[in-house]
């Protein structure tokens, strides 16, 4: 797969990401997480980037009304490098409503044999979720050409800030054991193990507490 090219990064900043640019953001993640495992387990090989896509279109649309929202790495020019979604303490959970008034589009991204690992994982990760009111990180990704480069861990520190001013604890799940280490040195330890069925790959719960 192609890589976009690599820029200077003197020029960005971080902000909420605006409606019109919730296709951007949804393929940037969808470049970000082109080869993660537990994407690749639960998404059919084929069309699989544009598939990817449409899930994150679909978690945006869960994502804006809560707060903290998709925050975006952008340069003054628009270009988007990075992008986060946050969910503020006792927002991370979809309704019950909303998840069935979604299941046929998510039926389209993950396919016949995708869906139920989809909905075994999600069961797994909502009773592995701690209780202890905390922000949550779904889902972050920096754009292919870019990772290394202090983007993603820019646009990361601006919540976790807050949430050191405020002292509140952080959450997210690694589904990639590479990613560990950039966690833990924003401040996050891992917790435990969230074990996927039929063997599937494994997720990293990791948690934050509040610094300072």
């Amino acid at each position: 797969m192609s890589t976009r090219p690599s820029l200077p990064l003197a020029g960005y900043g971080i902000r909420c990401a605006r409606p019109d640019e919730s296709g951007a953001v949804a393929a940037l993640l969808a470049r970000a997480f082109a080869d993660d495992p537990v994407m690749a387990w639960m998404v059919p090989a084929d069309d699989r980037e544009r598939r990817i896509a449409r899930y994150f279109r679909l978690a945006q649309r869960q994502q804006r009304p809560r707060a903290g929202a998709v925050r975006v790495a952008a340069t003054s020019e628009g270009r988007l490098l990075a992008a986060a979604l946050w969910s503020g303490p006792g927002r991370w959970k979809t309704s019950a409503v909303q998840e069935l008034a979604a299941l046929p589009r998510y039926a389209g991204v993950f396919g016949l044999r995708g869906m139920p690992r989809a909905g075994e994982l999600q069961n797994a990760m909502h009773e592995a979720h701690p209780e202890t009111p905390h922000w949550y990180l779904p889902s972050v990704g920096t754009d292919q050409g870019l990772q290394g480069m202090g983007v993603g861990s820019a646009l990361l520190r601006q919540q976790l800030a807050d949430c050191d001013r405020f002292g509140q604890p952080a959450y997210l799940e690694s589904s990639n054991i590479t990613n560990v280490p950039f966690y833990e040195g924003l401040g996050f330890r891992v917790t435990g193990e969230i074990r996927t069925p039929e063997g599937g790959p494994t997720l990293w719960p990791m948690w934050r507490d509040p610094h300072g």
